[in-house]
């Protein structure tokens, strides 16, 4: 079955240049042709392992193929591939690491080689949410700030930092590994091996673990929220660990970054929004009231052009810092 797709005709003027971003997911990979100004003037998706397991390399060269396609009809020049993945990357080499749970093929692939030598394009890869955290800093809710902390809450938990204007990666490509700070020294076990990340209280997997195990039925993390809003103690219980949790992991965040401003995104972002007084009760908790005072915190509720957009930054931040211009 084709997949989701906006060809978005009426925005693609004829002549000029553009990129093409993708954020390739556990269960979807997106794609889009993107302006200088970061609109996204088509946007295609499908689902990661559509042609059925370990295909998600072939579902990500289709839809680039594709992109392309559409560009050249139109006299639009592509000058460059972003592609975000949900691991770790040598972002130096556009090669992903050998952790990247949810596109375990991908695992110490060189990505940006194959795509490019595919395409005849320059290709730059990077973790998704380093991606994420370039396009809102370039063209979203980051824009004009000088730091800013995206914190991905979905099916699992990542961060992107940008300190005084550079994407801030780490020493061997962990900077940014926001979900597995200990928010509990001796807590629940998380699938990286430690115990009490982070992650193992506010992602939506955990969220939907924790839900099914006490409600007695299967549930996703979406329906905790709804059912702690309807009333229900349990799930109510669940939420409220939630905020809790978040609230240490971002006043950590505040504590030791105070960025300017401090982004959450995700699936479980979204849930939080209705709640997002609670949050910032247990952020206060635990955070330099001074250093919260500087930071301003908001959760977004993103369209889905924001990962493509994120692509998109990556080959213009790439392009600049490689050719030895500001980023």
């Amino acid at each position: 079955m084709r997949g989701e797709e906006d060809e978005g005709e009426g925005h693609l003027s004829m002549g000029g240049t553009a990129v093409i971003g993708a954020d390739v997911g556990g269960t979807t990979v997106s794609a889009g042709l993107v302006g200088a100004d970061g609109e996204v003037l088509t946007h295609l998706q499908e689902p990661t392992h559509k042609g059925g397991a370990g295909t998600a390399l072939t579902t990500l060269l289709d839809l680039l193929q594709r992109l392309r396609m559409a560009a050249g009809s139109r006299a639009i020049d592509v000058t460059g591939i972003g592609i975000g993945v949900p691991g770790t990357v040598d972002a130096e080499r556009g090669a992903v690491g050998a952790d990247i749970h949810y596109v375990p093929e991908f695992a110490s692939t060189p990505l940006a080689d194959i795509v490019g030598k595919h395409l005849a394009l320059p290709v730059f890869v990077d973790n998704d949410v380093n991606v994420l955290a370039l396009g809102e800093w370039m063209f979203g809710a980051g824009r004009g700030a000088r730091s800013l902390v995206v914190l991905a809450l979905g099916t699992g938990v990542g961060g992107g930092i940008i300190l005084d204007g550079r994407l801030h990666r780490g020493q061997g490509g962990f900077g940014g590994e926001l979900g597995h700070v200990p928010v509990n020294y001796d807590g629940r076990p998380c699938n990286c091996g430690g115990r009490g990340c982070l992650k193992a209280y506010v992602s939506g997997t955990d969220i939907a673990l924790q839900g099914s195990e006490r409600l007695k039925r299967r549930v996703d993390a979406a329906t905790v929220f709804l059912l702690a809003a309807q009333g229900d103690s349990v799930a109510r219980e669940i939420v409220d660990e939630v905020c809790q949790a978040l609230g240490a992991g971002l006043a950590l965040i505040v504590n030791g970054l105070n960025p300017e401003r401090l982004l959450l995104a995700g699936s479980v972002a979204k849930s939080l929004k209705p709640i997002e007084h609670e949050v910032r009760a247990q952020v206060e908790r635990y955070a330099f009231a001074r250093a919260l005072a500087t930071t301003r915190i908001e959760i977004l509720t993103m369209d889905k052009n924001a990962t493509v957009r994120g692509g998109a930054a990556l080959v213009r931040y790439e392009t600049r810092r490689r050719s030895g211009g500001a980023p």
